[in-house]
């Protein structure tokens, strides 16, 4: 990972030339068919034209979004590329109808609609639910109305989901001070609230940081 500011790609370019002179100190070798370039711009005027990167004479493929731990990554953080992969979790429907056929209790109907379409539904919903759009939201939320109607019972909605994860995960981070971000949740001086972060934007205010330290400090 680089940073390019003010349109000046020296610094980015120098952590690439870094890597690659590591690699070959260490007498290892860049995979580059199986490297990509994406650039994160969330500027609404992207004409910037940035140089291509070569590595080792070879030009690396420079991509519009990428997936990374599951997640899709879009050059413009918008999640409806990986909203639009979750809804492919009502595959999993046929089996769970499957198993209402074969007269299963609701409670096993759930375990398995919990297994396997909410695990996948809710895979790292920290990272990309809060700046998900309204119809996408929606989009996946349809998938969750069917295995009720299959199961019987009522289903935990996605968004009661990601308020329960936000301070879940929240207080991991605080109790390691080893993690990068640990200090961002600075304690206030009365040592029971944290430090709201400033926000300049609404999509920064929407995002895993502002939103967990204010659900930590609405349960304080």
């Amino acid at each position: 990972m680089g940073l390019i500011s003010d349109n000046i790609e020296r610094a980015y370019l120098g952590e690439i030339k870094h890597l690659e002179n590591w690699c070959q100190g260490n007498n290892l070798l860049l995979n580059i068919s199986k490297t990509k370039e994406l650039i994160v711009d969330c500027s609404k005027k992207q004409e910037q034209h940035y140089q291509p990167v070569r590595i080792s004479g070879t030009t690396v493929e420079r991509v519009d979004s990428f997936r990374y731990l599951g997640v899709h990554i879009s050059q413009d953080l918008s999640w409806s590329c990986h909203t639009d992969s979750l809804t492919k979790a009502h595959q999993c429907l046929y089996h769970l109808r499957c198993l209402r056929d074969f007269k299963l209790p609701s409670k096993v109907l759930r375990n398995f609609y919990t297994c396997t379409i909410e695990s996948i539904l809710t895979g790292n919903i920290t990272v990309w639910f809060g700046n998900s759009t309204k119809q996408d939201t929606q989009a996946l939320q349809r998938v969750v109305r069917s295995p009720e109607r299959i199961t019987h019972t009522q289903l935990p909605d996605l968004q009661t989901i990601y308020y329960k994860r936000c301070p879940t995960k929240a207080r991991r981070l605080v109790k390691d001070p080893t993690h990068p971000n640990n200090r961002l949740f600075s304690l206030l001086r009365s040592e029971k609230r944290f430090h709201s972060l400033k926000t300049n934007t609404e999509r920064l205010n929407r995002s895993f940081f502002p939103q967990a330290i204010r659900a930590l400090n609405q349960g304080n």
